[in-house]
């Protein structure tokens, strides 16, 4: 598995790129958390607000990096749409 995290205003992505059980390609996958400021200066807590493991119904891309792009895209894209919806 590959996975590529970014921060996307108070959420923090993870996407990866999982290869497919046959290894006809790479499914996409996308955790997306809200960050919640830590007791400790520094410190960051965060809990789930929406995870999909096979994202686009299972789709299968041709190589890890078209997957994780295609995951970071929903879940940027779910976030600005949809940040009242994530709330945990």
């Amino acid at each position: 598995m590959r996975f590529q995290e970014c921060r996307e205003g108070d959420y923090k992505i993870f996407a990866g790129a999982v290869e497919a059980p046959r290894g006809d390609g790479y499914i996409a996958a996308m955790v997306v958390s809200r960050v919640k400021p830590g007791a400790s200066a520094g410190a960051d807590r965060s809990s789930v607000a929406f995870r999909d493991d096979s994202v686009a119904c299972g789709y299968r891309w041709r190589s890890p990096e078209e997957a994780i792009a295609y995951a970071l895209n929903r879940a940027r894209e779910m976030v600005r749409r949809q940040s009242g919806m994530l709330t945990c």
